[in-house]
């Protein structure tokens, strides 16, 4: 019973200190007081803190810069790969637009019978020129067949093997192509040479020629069907002295640039 008071007055006392130090700290006059104790205490956890992210940085920047080279390479390598993709597109696409050219030019010319074939070889000698075509005696190929792309004449077939055969082109020395002009129907030799040209013979003296006139195959001799583009005049070479006056043609196929016929 004795205790009873004591207690009272110490209960009291403890909530007259809790009411009074919360009226500071709602009026402001703690704020200064907390600041001063735990400035210190903030300062050792920043000092810390700095302490703790260098080594953390130090230990980790070797795994995440190996990390980013391997990512880097991956990237680097799908790049690549995509790269490649679009090249076989592209070629793809390429490959497309000749066939479709091809098949556009045997349907305008339904008379004759075409089959298509891929340029997969070019003869190595300076002073010939030939290629070589992925068909042969077992598509039906035969010596002497013209051939043909939907820009013009690109020469006939020389020799044939089973799966492929090979193309004199116009440009060959050996070659000779019986032609004529678009705008005359007088029948002359156009023949190929060492270095690729392509020149127009036994011309009269007295034809006016005209650059950039159409030069067509005649049909003469039944080598080649007429009508087929072979090129254009570029210039004339002309002497008096001279029986026939000859031409040079510029040839309409792009023998450099040939893929398929």
């Amino acid at each position: 019973m004795n205790h009873t008071p004591a207690r009272f007055w110490q209960t009291t006392v403890v909530l007259l200190v809790v009411v009074g130090l919360i009226l500071l700290a709602i009026s402001g006059y703690i704020a200064p007081l907390i600041k001063t104790a735990t400035d210190p205490l903030i300062g050792v956890q920043r000092w810390v803190a700095v302490r703790f992210n260098a080594i953390h940085e130090i230990l980790t920047v070797p795994q995440d810069v190996a990390t980013l080279r391997m990512r880097n390479e991956q990237l680097e390598n799908e790049i690549s790969g995509l790269r490649t993709q679009i090249i076989e597109l592209q070629q793809q696409m390429r490959e497309a637009d000749v066939l479709y050219a091809l098949l556009d030019y045997a349907r305008s010319r339904p008379q004759s019978v075409y089959i298509a074939s891929s340029v997969i070889g070019r003869d190595p000698s300076p002073f010939l020129r030939y290629i070589i075509i992925d068909h042969g005696s077992d598509n039906g190929l035969r010596r002497g067949m013209p051939v043909v792309t939907e820009q013009g004449l690109v020469g006939r077939v020389d020799a044939v093997i089973a799966n492929a055969a090979r193309v004199q082109l116009i440009t060959d020395p050996g070659s000779a192509v019986n032609v004529r002009l678009q705008s005359e129907p007088i029948e002359f030799v156009l023949t190929g040479s060492v270095t690729g040209a392509l020149t127009l013979e036994m011309v009269p003296q007295d034809l006016e020629l005209t650059p950039g006139e159409l030069v067509l195959t005649s049909g003469l001799g039944g080598n080649y069907p007429p009508d087929i583009v072979v090129g254009q005049i570029t210039s004339v070479r002309k002497r008096g002295i001279d029986l026939f006056q000859t031409a040079s043609v510029q040839p309409v196929v792009d023998f450099a640039a040939l893929r398929a016929v």
